[in-house]
């Protein structure tokens, strides 16, 4: 019978409290988050095919991350580099590529007391790929238009598609408006007069 494992107590509380604020977080990478939780459960006791149960991925999986946790401490919830070109992103620059993607737009008001606010006029009400890759450059992390993208569909981020319909570079285009609602009852047709007929004849 194979022996139990489980993921060795934290080193102190700093240890204890990076690995919980990583398995509670919104904005870190997809695979450092579950690494996290399985350490969390382990922590609490579950075994690791309970823990593979719960999310979703093979018990094996669980005790290799388990035994690196073991071996490496916060750092074994990274991946160890290939034989390959190293990443150019580190993982907090990835990191900080989602949680942009996932913040309120610049430009979107909010609300604020009884009153709609903008953080700025004149940026961009919702996150396209294009703004989120200046957004990010400005930010001082050196990346790709191409480069976000696969980040954000390998977390399952969405963004809003520029679509190219909604501005022209006329400078006599009109957008049009808002089209009346369907319900609004039609303009009743002048019927023709009896006794306009009846003259006529």
């Amino acid at each position: 019978m194979p022996k139990l494992l489980f993921a060795r107590p934290h080193r102190d509380a700093v240890e204890a409290a990076q690995v919980r604020k990583v398995a509670a977080s919104r904005h870190a990478p997809g695979d450092w988050i579950r690494r996290a939780q399985m350490i969390v459960l382990s922590w609490a006791g579950w075994k690791t095919t309970r823990i593979a149960s719960e999310l979703r991925c093979h018990p094996q999986t669980v005790r290799e991350r388990l035994l690196r946790f073991n071996a490496e401490g916060v750092d074994g919830l990274g991946d160890r580099p290939g034989p390959g070109r190293k990443p150019r992103l580190t993982e907090t620059e990835r990191g900080l590529i989602i949680a942009r993607a996932r913040s309120t737009p610049p430009g979107r008001p909010v609300t604020v007391g009884d009153r709609l606010v903008a953080e700025d006029l004149d940026g961009d009400a919702h996150w396209t790929l294009d703004a989120l890759t200046e957004a990010v450059r400005a930010a001082g992390v050196r990346v790709a238009r191409r480069q976000v993208r696969r980040i954000l569909l390998r977390e399952g981020v969405h963004w809003r598609h520029t679509r190219s319909w909604t501005t022209s570079p006329d400078p006599d285009f009109v957008p049009k408006g808002r089209r009346s609602s369907r319900s609004t009852p039609a303009r009743p047709r002048a019927r023709r007069s009896l006794t306009s007929t009846n003259s006529v004849r």
